[in-house]
């Protein structure tokens, strides 16, 4: 098999996983609570990356524990895989998938937002143009498409979902600041983010599960969500020959996952759902504009960078 071939394939398992995510939160919420889920799904995600990063990218575990930035990899930790989480998982836990999901994507939005103010990115009309189109979506989901009597239907839920997604791009640049190994980076990050979710939950709440058979939910998401779905998607980037093409892959996942949150968890997909998710998303497009044409004038690669 040639490797563009293999590239999509690559590419197409890791948009159908991470399809199915949104549908696995709300599922395995109904077993345990969202503090409970963060500790355990992160847990799994953690042992599995460290034993990808061992047989796959060969890291000296000795690395993980130098002095070099640990500080900061403590930090990247708090903020994911633990306050990331902790927020997206209570905003699962009291809205309905279909509106929690989308507004989560806003994150392209808000990384976008925060590579102006932070890295002194030009803010222009396009980027512009891309965050109001984003954030009608936003406003559409928030007041459920009800715009004769404004109001939020559930304030906290949206303001969790989209906060969610600040919390993502403070996470993203301070990454961007660190110069260390990206394994090695992640690995500190979900090492440092689990023993903080463990000591919140025993703070909190208690490790014992009303309904054991959930914690087959946990594992899921910690593989999927925050584990292999990532490789498999940086090996589409390796095989591809045209990278902009697989990554524009990447946006059928929120409508693929409104597929399976009907299918699966029962629920009505209404309108202003799937009309919010096509703001967003079209909304991220067009801030994506400035760099596919520069892609396509200087043959250099951003997505090299994923």
């Amino acid at each position: 098999m040639n490797q563009p071939k293999i590239a999509y394939l690559y590419a197409a398992a890791a948009v159908f996983l991470w399809s199915t995510v949104a549908t696995a939160f709300k599922f395995t919420l109904e077993g345990m609570n969202y503090i409970q889920l963060v500790f355990y799904s992160s847990s799994v995600s953690t042992i599995i990356l460290l034993i990808t990063s061992a047989v796959i990218f060969k890291i000296d575990y000795k690395s993980i524990i130098s002095s070099k930035n640990l500080f900061w990899n403590i930090f990247t930790g708090f903020l994911n895989p633990f306050l990331y989480y902790l927020v997206l998982f209570k905003a699962y836990s009291i809205l309905p998938a279909q509106e929690a999901q989308p507004l989560n994507y806003t994150w392209p939005v808000v990384v976008s937002i925060s590579s102006v103010i932070f890295l002194k990115n030009k803010f222009s009309a396009i980027t512009f143009a891309g965050l109001l189109i984003a954030f009608s979506g936003v406003i559409i989901i928030a007041v459920r498409g009800d715009f004769n009597n404004l109001h939020f239907e559930n304030p906290l839920g949206v303001f969790l979902s989209t906060g969610s997604s600040i919390i993502w791009a403070s996470y993203w640049i301070i990454n961007l600041k660190i110069k260390n190994d990206p394994v090695i980076v992640l690995l500190r990050s979900f090492i440092a983010g689990t023993i903080f979710s463990f000591l919140f939950l025993l703070s909190t709440d208690s490790l014992a599960l009303n309904e054991p058979v959930y914690i087959l939910g946990a594992v899921y998401i910690g593989i999927f969500e925050m584990g292999i779905t990532f490789l498999l998607w940086m090996k589409a980037l390796q095989y591809s020959a045209d990278k902009t093409k697989i990554s524009s892959m990447a946006y059928l996942s929120p409508f693929l996952s409104l597929m399976f949150i009907a299918i699966v968890l029962g629920e009505k997909i209404k309108m202003y759902s799937v009309i919010g998710l096509i703001f967003i998303v079209c909304g991220i497009l067009i801030q994506n504009i400035r760099s596919v044409k520069r892609i396509q004038r200087n043959g250099s690669n951003i997505f090299n960078k994923c």
